[in-house]
This record gives C-alpha cells, structure tokens and sequence, in this order.
C-alpha cells in the first residue's frame, strides 16, 4: 500500500513539474515575441532576414537580399536604454543592371540608434541614422556619408503591437561623382501575438527619394514563431512580398521574406 502511495505521488509530482515547464516555457516564448515585435525592446537579437524578388524591371531580374540585423541594447541610467541597430544588406541580382549582368557584394549599411525610456505605456525612442557606404560594387553602393534623425513610437495591448519606424538620411561627404542623398524611410507595422509565441502581422516599408522623386512601397505578411533549437531560442518569420510601387523599370512582380531571429534573453 505504501509503495502504491509512493508511486502515485512521484507520478503526480512529475506531471505537475512538465506542466509548470511547459507553462514556464510558452510565458518565455510570449514574453518573447513580444519584445520581437517591438523594434526598440530591451533584447539583444540577431536576425538574419532574407528577402527574393522575381520579375524586376524589363530584362525579367532577381534580387536576393540577406540583411544582418543585430539589435545591441545598452543600459544608460535607471531611466533610459540605448538601442542600436545595424542593418547590413548582402546582395546578390541577376539581370538587374543588363541582360546577363550579375552582381554580388555588400550593399551599404544603416547605423541607428534610439534613446527609450525604460517604462511606460507607450514606447518612443530616438536617436541618429548613419549611412556607411560598405557596398562592394558600384551597382551596389552610394559611395556616399550620410546622416539624419530616427525616431519610432508603438503601442503594446494584450496580444497586438502597432506602431512606425521613420528616418529621415541627408548625405554628407563622398564621392562627388555620385548623386546627393536626400531619402526618407517609413515603415508602419502591426503584429498580433499569441501566449504561444506564434504571430501575425505586417509591415509596409516606404522609401522616398526626394532628389529622384521616386516612390518603393513594399507590402510584407508574415507568420512567426518562437521555438528552441538546443537550448539556443529562435523565432522563424516567413511571408510574401508585393511591390505596390517602383521606380520606371525597377518593379518586381512578386517576393518573398523568411527570417531567422536568435534571441538572447537576459
């Protein structure tokens, strides 16, 4: 009878202990894709998102990207966090420039930083946004310095994010041959995320030429997710990609975007 006792209470105890992991386990994933969902959050992560395009311009093009995305919180006082990011494209187009023409490099890099403070309701940071031309190719580069401000503000309630990115880049110094710089990106998002750490959302990325007066508006939908590979957390992004506007000769009939994001919970 005791035994029978004994081997019903380690049963019972052990049930309650996956129970308590597995709660434990989706409060982090949640807790998680929800930071993930927040540009500016207290988070260090590395993204790695690729986006390929099809149909670009009248030679029928295709463009890969893979941005590296590392997000680097910095704490500044009791008050306030320093969030930099730093978006590095790497490139590789096929019929782009010409019939037959390839080019493959790093394109340029963005630099920002955001000053947030560390609580309240409503989430704003702000800071500078530097242009580093680190392009590896003439077709891929600026060849310019530049700066400007950044700024983004979001609202977090119950399982939605919404909110925009802007920033706002002058060029400063390079290469005189090249064209100024005068460009404005623009990026509304919103996102719902279950306790799970699955999630829904999209993103409208804008970017403004004022020097050309071009117009790019890209479209994203994406479903994510929040898993485990070892003990290494990662979430897992994927969705189509339309090109609602272009340059003449720059519009690329569809795409796609997946992303690997590994997170370092603190």
């Amino acid at each position: 009878m005791k035994l029978k006792y004994s081997l019903s209470f380690l049963l019972g105890f052990a049930s309650l202990t996956v129970i308590f992991a597995q709660t434990a386990e989706h409060e982090q994933a949640e807790e998680i894709a929800k930071k993930l969902s927040n540009p500016i959050a207290s988070l260090i992560s590395v993204p790695f998102q690729n986006n390929t395009d099809y149909g670009i311009g009248p030679n029928n093009g295709t463009r890969n990207t893979m941005n590296f995305q590392p997000v680097l919180p910095l704490s500044l006082n009791e008050k306030y966090n320093l969030i930099t990011r730093m978006v590095l494209p790497i490139v590789t187009q096929y019929n782009i420039t010409a019939p037959g023409a390839k080019e493959n490099g790093l394109s340029d890099a963005v630099i920002s930083g955001f000053v947030s403070p560390k609580q309240g309701s409503f989430t704003w940071g702000v800071g500078p946004a530097i242009l580093i031309p680190t392009g590896t190719d003439d077709y891929l580069t600026t060849d310019k310095f530049g700066i400007g401000p950044t700024a983004v503000a979001l609202k977090q309630s119950g399982g939605w994010t919404y909110g925009a990115l802007l920033n706002q880049i002058w060029s400063i110094a390079g290469d005189d041959d090249r064209a100024d710089i005068n460009q404005m990106f623009l990026q509304p998002f919103m996102t719902y995320n279950w306790k799970s750490g699955a999630g829904l959302g999209a993103n409208m990325e804008l970017t403004q030429n004022w020097e050309s007066s071009d117009t790019t508006l890209w479209l994203n939908p994406i479903v994510s997710g929040v898993t485990s590979l070892g003990k290494q957390k990662v979430s897992l992004v994927i969705g189509p990609r339309f090109n609602l506007a272009a340059p003449d000769g720059a519009k690329a009939d569809w795409g796609w975007r997946a992303v690997v994001v590994f997170v370092f919970p603190k």
